[in-house]
């Protein structure tokens, strides 16, 4: 489940390496280098049946964005100690942020995303108590404009106040698309935002209208000058559990004070749209504290034990003949760390890099790497990477010794045989039933077949979108990816033919699984009589 939050691969390719961990007895990470900074085995999580991960990827929530440091640890706890009066306190952090930041105020909130709401809410009802109790309401500014590059799922919590996202790709589209209803312009903070429709040429086209530009830095680094306002943004988010490593349920907001002062009458805790986001007093002064500790770190320091780390995972894999490792060095402010790619003929070593990737993340200690390449159809361009951002002290032998373990002494992988019958005939038109979690919804497929591939057409309640899969024997796989907002919406089928139908589950990505039954359609004749169906 973990792993199809982390990274989809094709189903295919998990069924044909099905025992894939059976197999396996990897070698474990050896005592002395597990126990080198925290215990992984015996731990609070392990004690209620969760296992803790050796962060090999980065900061992304799904894996609980980083490790808090000790001074914002301290702030914290001394923080709980106290009764303050929230109000006076986000006013005192605001200007300290401001000193820090070089920013005109800053904010603490509830995330990265929390202060995209509560920036978008601020610009459509600002400091006037009735247009915050109304919110959302179509009626005051409802459109929100986005250069088409930074169109992403994070656009949800702008989109929760009931506005429109207006996507533009020109500065002539963004010029006409300014209208008394835009509430402000939001960027996604990445390589695209310095091109022809980049920071610097929106402010140029927003400024003189008086309209505010958002951007969403979430997993930046913190620069002081602030980049993003520098070149023409009017507020920047941040998320304050990743880079910075400040709480994981805190974000930062930078700005105008009058603009960041409404974002904060619009969240917790006045009663208002964002009073769901609520931020105590602990995560404050947390926030505060991973600012103050920001400007003090060595980060030429860190990047040095980065790349050590690297040098020392690289020396070990490199002793498996075929093994080649490269030092990738990052161009944007997010996640910025150098990464190693790890390459091999997957073919020659008898293992591929997505079942390396599997195999780490189930095995013990467990272990989440950035990203693999390489798969059982397909192993001769087989990779791994690591990004060692959020890495502890001695995690780089454990992961060094588990490389070394599964490259020069890979597992047997054998998935179930192949059917010795012919693929079931599936093409045409079906009904399907999907049971959620909780809910129900029906879907339609439209299926061509030649041999075992399928090509074809998923109908949901609203959206539609391609297929593609096969089908082995009574085995079916099929997947399709729809395009909703700034997000996708994927699933992926698999099952079994029966005499009835179709059934089996399918995988939501980070939504989890539903199981689904799905019988041929059944076409109704003049008269309302109902044509035999056939077998094609």
């Amino acid at each position: 489940m973990l792993l199809d939050c982390l990274r989809r691969s094709n189903r295919r390719e998990l069924f044909r390496a099905g025992g894939l961990l059976a197999t396996v007895g990897l070698a474990r990470g050896s005592s002395r280098a597990t126990q080198a900074t925290h215990d992984l085995r015996n731990n609070i999580y392990t004690a209620i049946g969760v296992r803790p991960l050796i962060n090999c990827k980065g900061t992304f929530t799904i894996i609980s964005g980083s490790l808090m440091l000790p001074e914002v640890k301290r702030a914290m706890d001394e923080a709980s100690r106290f009764y303050v009066h929230l109000d006076e306190l986000m006013e005192a952090v605001g200007k300290r942020l401001a000193d820090l930041t070089g920013a005109e105020w800053g904010i603490v909130t509830a995330g990265a995303a929390a202060a995209l709401t509560q920036a978008t809410a601020a610009c459509i009802a600002g400091g006037d108590p009735e247009k915050i109790q109304r919110l959302p309401d179509p009626r005051l500014k409802n459109e929100v404009i986005a250069p088409r590059y930074s169109r992403n799922v994070y656009d949800q919590a702008i989109r929760m106040l009931g506005v429109r996202i207006v996507e533009v790709a020109s500065k002539e589209e963004l010029a006409a698309a300014i209208n008394p209803r835009t509430a402000l312009i939001m960027v996604l903070a990445c390589p695209e935002d310095r091109g022809p429709l980049g920071l610097e040429v929106i402010a140029e086209v927003a400024r003189p209208r008086g309209v505010p530009i958002l951007v969403d830095a979430a997993a930046e680094r913190l620069t002081i000058p602030n980049v993003h306002l520098k070149r023409g943004a009017t507020m920047v988010a941040y998320s304050g559990g990743k880079c910075l490593r400040g709480p994981q349920c805190a974000g930062l907001l930078l700005g105008p004070k009058n603009l960041l002062q409404a974002a904060f009458l619009n969240s917790a805790p006045h009663h208002s749209f964002g009073r769901p986001m609520k931020v105590g007093k602990e995560e404050i002064m947390g926030m505060l504290a991973a600012v103050e500790a920001w400007l003090k770190r060595d980060h030429k320091a860190e990047w040095e034990q980065w790349e050590s780390w690297l040098d020392r995972i690289a020396e070990r894999v490199r002793k498996v003949e075929g093994v080649q490792t490269e030092v990738l060095y990052p161009e944007s402010l997010s996640n910025h760390a150098p990464r190693l790619r790890i390459a091999w003929d997957g073919a020659r070593l008898g293992i591929w890099g997505q079942a390396v990737e599997k195999l780490l993340l189930d095995g013990d200690p467990r272990i989440v790497l950035a990203g693999s390449t390489g798969t059982a159809r397909d192993p001769s361009r087989s990779s791994v990477t690591i990004m060692p951002y959020m890495m502890s002290p001695g995690e780089d032998e454990i992961v060094a010794e588990r490389l070394y373990a599964v490259l020069s002494r890979p597992p047997k992988l054998e998935g179930p045989p192949r059917s010795p019958d012919p693929p079931a005939r599936i093409a045409g038109q079906w009904d399907a039933r999907l049971e959620f979690v909780y809910g129900s919804a029906g879907h339609s497929f439209v299926f061509e077949q030649e041999g075992s591939e399928l090509v074809g057409t998923h109908r949901t309640e609203t959206l539609v979108s391609d297929l593609r899969g096969w089908v082995e024997g009574d085995r079916v796989w099929f997947r399709s990816s729809h395009p909703f907002e700034g997000a996708r919406i994927v699933y992926e089928f698999e099952g079994r033919v029966t005499a009835e139908g179709m059934e089996g589950e399918a995988s939501l990505d980070e939504y989890g699984t539903a199981r689904w039954k799905a019988v041929r359609h059944r076409y109704r004749l003049p008269g309302g009589a109902v044509r035999p169906v056939k077998n094609n």
